[in-house]
């Protein structure tokens, strides 16, 4: 059974919905993906819809929803996405705090290097999830 990573971040509306996407396409064959925050907006931020879909062609707006921690199943990987002091908590096997700068209200350049950032992120953590160092007893 694949281990379930989650992406957390306290409005799950910008780099956790990235990383939900590109861990769906990079991560898809070692874990499930699913990103969920404490309060929600109404939707996911535009600018990082646009750009995954631009960089990935990945519709975010037809594969994924806001979510909140408490809809999540049981999660055996917790990736805080950089809220600092105000991530969310949530129970998990391993905990990893990614500390990735939100890019709402910056600039194309700093979504794309965001998502760039994540995606080496999500390749990095399937990697180690395949190798053993992340994990041993959910494999």
């Amino acid at each position: 059974m694949k281990p379930k990573v989650a992406f957390i971040c306290i409005h799950n509306s910008c780099r956790s919905q990235m990383a939900e996407a590109l861990g769906r396409l990079y991560g898809r064959d070692v874990f499930d993906s699913y990103s969920a925050g404490t309060e929600i907006e109404s939707n996911i931020n535009n600018d990082a819809v646009r750009i995954i879909k631009k960089l990935y062609n990945i519709d975010m707006n037809k594969t994924q929803h806001v979510k909140l921690i408490d809809d999540l199943p049981q999660i055996d990987i917790a990736i805080k996405m950089g809220c600092n002091v105000a991530c969310p908590f949530l129970p998990a096997k391993h905990v990893e705090d990614w500390g990735i700068e939100d890019p709402t209200r910056k600039s194309d350049e700093e979504f794309i290097k965001t998502a760039r950032t994540i995606e080496e992120k999500i390749k990095d953590l399937a990697r180690r999830i395949e190798n053993g160092t992340v994990l041993k007893e959910c494999l």
